[in-house]
């Protein structure tokens, strides 16, 4: 099989034709491997090209040494690649063919090869596993082009040897599933029994990891069916869900999404397989989501359910306006509420609203003869909650002028330990 396609020919730079020309003069092979030639195949640009060859590390430093070409990244060579940079202008990782000796679910003790089908071998799904020759000549081990054409998604060989080697390949299954299948739920029973036998491996890997596949899964095609299936097969406990998922409040919100046409992020639609803030954190616990992911997990939770106001829109700009967060957190958090929720008209509003900034400032207090200490949070809280009850168009002066009434409506026992900056005393 030839490939001939105007995106294929893209990828044949100036700079990859004298990187080809090097492995050639140097006897060596050099193939484009793996997920770049799945969406060639598929028509689509590749994000990223990587390559194989038959070169050790060791030969392709000396090749690149003589040939004065330019290595950069050494990290990759303890994993048998070496980054080439070509007239200054492309850099290009090339992988030294190897085999798969020693795996413990995670990680793997490799052995250089020259054997292309055996390096096919240790690769996760077939549709991954093709390589191209820069000539346009697919080379294809285990029929990952035919499954591409049917859009089936296998692993190679033995489904149950692959899980074990990486566990996490169990969500790269559904990931690809989401990305190949025309069909919502159509997997082939033995994937699906191997998956079911192996899902305890999952406790071997990282929640960086997980949920790094896991949030792609949530935004891809049939983020829905393909969730169900993971809790069906008993993924949930290993990747941070309780033991009984909101699975109604899932499937609720994932169909608004896809009525109203938008798109929730992945930690809002985590948010919906959760009850409560505990359970937020449980996830947050084993999936190590960022500050941002956890505090907007938190957010959705707290702030999903109806808040009555003649005005809809009133009730997310006083969480906005009440917010100790950064502008920009504030206002991704809110807009993710709203699409939640399906309330699309408040999310273009909420989106067109220029948040205002309330004046009054420590310093105001002062000039106006408020005492010192605690007391002046109170006023402060006070008097912004004037200032939101007057859906933030009362000015500063009369915000101010209000400052008297607030220090008299305070009971003076309190007045006098916020004042002094004392606890106030428990009641027994």
């Amino acid at each position: 099989m030839k490939l001939e396609s105007a995106k294929f020919n893209n990828v044949l730079s100036p700079e990859l034709i004298t990187l080809k020309s090097l492995f050639i003069k140097h006897g060596y092979e050099l193939r484009i491997a793996g997920g770049a030639v799945r969406d060639l195949l598929m028509d689509k640009a590749p994000a990223d090209v990587d390559f194989a060859t038959t070169a050790t590390p060791d030969q392709m430093k000396d090749m690149f040494e003589k040939e004065e070409i330019r290595m950069i990244n050494n990290q990759g060579e303890k994993h048998g690649t070496i980054t080439a940079r070509i007239n200054d202008k492309e850099n290009y990782e090339v992988t030294t063919l190897r085999i798969d000796k020693v795996t413990d679910g995670r990680h793997a003790e490799v052995e250089f090869t020259t054997d292309w089908q055996v390096d096919a071998n240790r690769r996760d799904l077939t549709i991954n596993s093709m390589f191209l020759g820069l000539d346009g000549v697919v080379y294809d081990f285990f029929n990952g082009a035919e499954d591409l054409k049917d859009k089936k998604v296998r692993f190679v060989g033995d489904p149950v040897q692959r899980i074990q080697e990486d566990y996490l390949r169990i969500l790269r299954y559904f990931r690809f599933y989401g990305r190949i299948s025309s069909v919502a739920d159509n997997h082939d029973d033995d994937t699906i029994e191997a998956i079911k036998n192996n899902v305890g491996g999952m406790e071997r890997i990282s929640g960086e990891r997980i949920w790094m596949e896991w949030k792609k899964i949530l935004i891809g095609n049939y983020a829905k069916e393909i969730t169900m299936k993971m809790i069906e097969v008993g993924l949930g406990p290993f990747i941070g869900l309780p033991t009984q998922p909101n699975i109604e409040e899932f499937d609720k919100v994932v169909s608004l999404c896809e009525s109203n046409q938008t798109n929730l992020g992945p930690t809002a639609l985590l948010a919906a397989l959760l009850t409560d803030q505990t359970q937020v954190m449980t996830s947050h616990n084993r999936l190590r989501l960022s500050g941002l992911e956890r505090d907007l997990c938190l957010f959705v939770v707290s702030n999903r359910e109806d808040i009555p106001h003649p005005t809809p829109i009133r009730p997310y700009q006083f969480l906005a306006v009440d917010s100790k967060g950064k502008v920009q957190d504030t206002r991704l958090f809110i807009d993710q509420v709203l699409k939640y929720r399906g309330n699309m008209d408040l999310a273009k509003e909420f989106s067109t609203w220029e948040m205002p900034r309330f004046c009054v400032t420590g310093n105001h207090l002062k000039d106006a003869g408020c005492p010192s200490g605690k007391i002046m949070s109170v006023v402060l809280g006070q008097l912004k909650e004037t200032w939101k009850e007057h859906y933030f168009e009362i000015s500063l002066e009369d915000l101010l002028d209000q400052i008297p009434k607030v220090l008299d409506s305070i009971d003076p026992k309190q007045m006098a330990e916020l004042s002094a900056g004392k606890k106030k005393n428990k009641l027994k």
